[in-house]
This record gives structure tokens, sequence and C-alpha cells, in this order.
């Protein structure tokens, strides 16, 4: 395990490798930054409202959502376009957790600014439709996809239960109710971000446990990597082979913070990860 980039993100989030520029992006949501990192050099992007995560588009563009829209940026002439609004009547709540689909949508997560007990939700954007999917979200978050693409997994923080929903395997929207993948209240353990590997294990963030966990398709824990991060936020597979761990973290909140805290760490060699999707903008 090394420190992949030493900025100090006050909420780190939203780690997505790109292979054909061979960097990580992330962003630092209450710094309203997204800060890159390519051939040991970081770069940040100053905006002016939070960010939270991003998706892969062609050519060389990225669906980035904010707190109050989803919109399209050009890496190369740095330009952005509003796709659409996201809770742009809603002052409470900003964007959070997102990732691609398997089929071009991307889901994104939405929360209050302050937590507010069931302010948020979640939603998928496809083909230019923007659709609510869950309500009733406190903090969303674990937003990732089975490589089979059987089904997606999401959950609401505070619950400390991870759910599962099947897909239709045509056109990736979700088919009946979701149901508990994995129950985390015994562990104690507060899920943040996940994702998948190629096998379908899950790589879950636990924030306030300095941890990441690994849960079997089935849900149940199979490995756990320490972090000296105590809020790790979002895993992300990256790396020449899709082999290393990238991993965001928040020093938000910590009465005194070390350098490690709100760091972005790299596990090497820890399973094979597979490629985001691209999103069809």
């Amino acid at each position: 395990m090394s420190i992949f980039d030493p900025t100090p993100c006050r909420l780190g989030e939203g780690p997505l490798w790109l292979p054909d520029w061979q960097m990580l992006i992330w962003f630092d949501i209450l710094g309203k930054q997204m800060l890159a990192r390519r051939d040991g050099k970081t770069q940040v992007w100053q905006f002016d409202r939070h960010h939270s995560a991003a998706g892969r588009a062609q050519p060389d563009n990225l669906i980035l959502a904010s707190e109050d829209a989803l919109w399209r940026f050009n890496l190369v002439t740095e330009t952005r376009i509003q796709l659409c609004p996201l809770e742009a009547d809603n002052p409470v709540t900003r964007s959070n957790d997102g990732r691609a689909d398997p089929w071009g949508g991307f889901w994104i997560g939405t929360m209050g600014h302050n937590a507010e007990r069931g302010a948020g939700a979640i939603y998928r954007y496809h083909k230019g439709e923007l659709r609510q999917l869950v309500s009733d979200i406190s903090i969303s978050n674990a937003i990732c996809f089975a490589p089979d693409r059987s089904c997606a997994y999401y959950t609401d923080t505070p619950t400390r239960r991870i759910m599962r929903v099947a897909l239709d395997a045509d056109t990736g929207w979700p088919t009946g109710d979701a149901t508990i993948f994995a129950d985390l209240r015994p562990a104690e353990l507060n899920p943040d971000g996940a994702v998948t590997d190629a096998t379908g294990n899950l790589w879950v963030a636990c924030w306030g446990a300095a941890c990441v966990i690994c849960l079997s398709p089935q849900g149940t824990e199979i490995k756990r990597l320490p972090l000296p991060a105590a809020q790790p936020t979002c895993p992300a597979f990256g790396g020449p082979d899709l082999t290393d761990l990238m991993v965001t973290s928040a020093h938000h909140g910590l009465d005194t913070p070390d350098a490690q805290q709100g760091a972005t760490f790299r596990l090497p060699d820890i399973a094979q990860g597979l490629a985001e999707p691209m999103v069809l903008l």
C-alpha cells in the first residue's frame, strides 16, 4: 500500500480510472474540486459548486455530477456543457456516489448537504432521460454492477445494509424490488463507495473503520484490507492492468487529522478489475 496522491481532500470521492489517459480522476466534494493524477503529476479543476462523481464518455469526454446538474466535460478543451438538471430546485441536496452501468447509463445518488434523513434519492441517466429509481435515501453510496449484468448494488449508508436489485438484460432498468445483499449491522460497518471486480466480488470502503472489505457474490466478507485513513470513501480499479485498487478518503470531521487523512491510496495487485463502461451521452 502506498499513497498515490497526498492531496488532503476534505471529502475525497468518486475515483475513476481512465485507461486511454492512464490517469485517475477523483473529487474533493467539499472543496468543489476535481483532481487528476498522471505520470506523477496532479492537476486540479476548481468549480463553483460541489461535484462528486464521473463516468467515461467518448471522445475525451466525461459525464460529471454536480449538486444541481449532470454535465458533459471535455478533458482536452476543459469545457463543460449541461446535460440536464439534477434536483436543481432543491437547495437541501447535492450529488454523491455515482457510476456508469454496462448499458451506457449513469447512476447517481443524491443526499442532503447535512445528511438530512431521507432527503436524497438514486437516479439513472440513460439516452438523455433522467429517471428516479429509489427515494428517501439519506446517504447514497456503493452504486456498482455485477459483471454478468444481472443486478445493481447500492446502499443508504446509515442503514448499514447493501441492497441488490435485478436489472433487465436488454435495457438495464431495474425489475422488481431490491433485496438485502449484505447486512453489515452485526459488524458495525458503514458502507461507503464500492466497486466490483471481474469475478463479481464487491470491494467496499467502510467509513470510520479504516478499511476496505471484499464481499463475495453471496454477500459474505472474504477479505479485509486495512488503510491508514480512518475515513476511506470509495475504491476504483486502476493501473495498466486494472489490478490496483485506488481508494479515496476524507479528513472532514476529524479533530486532528494527520497527513494521510484525505489522501488517495494505491493498493497494488489486489484483484482483476474491469474498465468502467462508457456512458452514452
